[in-house]
């Protein structure tokens, strides 16, 4: 069975980390979401793959041609144009219409069963197989209702909580016969949620889907970029991973009013290699340190990620924040929480970004409202 994985999309929701690098290659405990899903085809022996491209291309064609998950075959299909979900699978007809085929979407992390999925697939005979999971916020994903037999009798595409018919949603998993293909017309932009789904439901065509409790996340928000990597390290995945575990807390916290009522947990910490951390910092809840960065004296950090080559000063105090590849923060800063600082920017000393602040790259300078510690 061959696999493609859809890479192709801008990630809007996640600008502006995004602008520099596309969302597939988001560092998810200092290894880009992709790995997570080529290795996840590979333990279930797909080996022959095909990814479409189309934002910073180069930065998935470096990653690939370097790629550390060994014996497979990937290659790339670049869309100079966006093609859709769908048209961007029915792009790349040649190579997967010679045999049952899965798609995973690039910008989930997943441990999904996929033997478990194609075993369905095929007692089901379907021409199509969605894998399903329940969520409490609907209105991000396409919701399906299913019959007795777990056939897929309607599809809406993000709709409101009130509009929705049921909890299950699209995980952007799918395994398809070939003959999916001739429902997808050619050279043209076309959407697997908005337009072949409800095509497959209106002419009541094998259409099932498939409910699973395995982890799956889509990261599609910061919120879940953290998330995902917390859960990574609560060991809530089925995944190996190498990190180093910490356990800290600091009862200093308590004079930052907007964590005061943060349940008391000493979570886990993932350091990254050539990292160093002071003695005398405080990294509380769970914390992300990406490779080759570096952390000051007397700094407390609060469910955060911090990426790359990050320089952060003496006195600085981040919370529930993401800190992008290169940047350097100064002494005396404070980054309230829901803060977004993309790449290669530099905080100046006596510093305070307020909640929500968004950096784009290279936004040198940044002055936000000052104060002294």
């Amino acid at each position: 069975m061959k696999g493609m994985i859809m890479a192709a999309g801008v990630g809007s929701r996640l600008m502006p980390l995004t602008a520099t690098m596309p969302k597939p290659m988001l560092p998810i405990l200092g290894r880009p979401l992709m790995q997570y899903n080529l290795e996840l085809l590979k333990k279930y022996g797909i080996t022959e793959i095909i990814a479409n491209i189309h934002h910073l291309p180069e930065t998935i064609q470096k990653f690939l041609k370097n790629s550390p998950v060994s014996q497979m075959n990937i290659g790339l299909s670049f869309e100079e144009k966006l093609l859709g979900t769908a048209g961007g699978v029915k792009n790349n007809q040649r190579f997967l219409d010679k045999d049952t085929f899965v798609i995973l979407s690039g910008d989930a992390l997943t441990d999904i069963d996929l033997k478990e999925l194609y075993k369905f697939h095929k007692e089901k005979k379907a021409l199509a197989t969605i894998a399903l999971k329940p969520v409490q916020d609907v209105s991000n994903y396409g919701v399906v209702v299913l019959d007795v037999d777990d056939k897929i009798i309607a599809f809406q595409e993000k709709p409101t909580r009130q509009e929705a018919l049921s909890r299950l949603v699209n995980t952007g998993i799918y395994v398809f016969e070939p003959e999916i293909f001739n429902y997808m017309p050619k050279k043209h932009y076309y959407d697997f949620g908005k337009e072949l789904f409800p095509l497959l439901v209106e002419k009541d065509l094998p259409f099932f889907g498939w409910k699973t409790d395995d982890y799956w996340s889509d990261i599609g928000s910061f919120d879940t970029y953290k998330e995902a990597q917390f859960d990574l390290l609560n060991n809530k995945l089925n995944l190996a991973i190498d990190n180093v575990s910490l356990d800290y807390i600091d009862t200093r916290l308590e004079k930052y009013a907007e964590i005061r009522t943060v349940r008391r947990s000493n979570g886990k910490v993932y350091i990254g290699g050539e990292s160093v951390v002071e003695n005398d910092a405080n990294l509380f809840g769970y914390v992300i340190i990406g490779k080759n960065s570096s952390i000051g004296n007397r700094c407390i950090l609060h469910n955060s990620v911090i990426l790359d080559n990050v320089v952060i000063g003496d006195n600085v105090f981040i919370t529930d924040s993401i800190i992008g590849n290169g940047c350097l923060i100064n002494n005396n800063v404070i980054v309230h929480g829901n803060v977004v600082v993309a790449d290669n920017n530099m905080i100046e000393s006596q510093r305070e970004l307020q909640k929500g602040v968004r950096i784009w790259p290279g936004q040198l300078n940044y002055s936000g409202a000052g104060f002294t510690l």
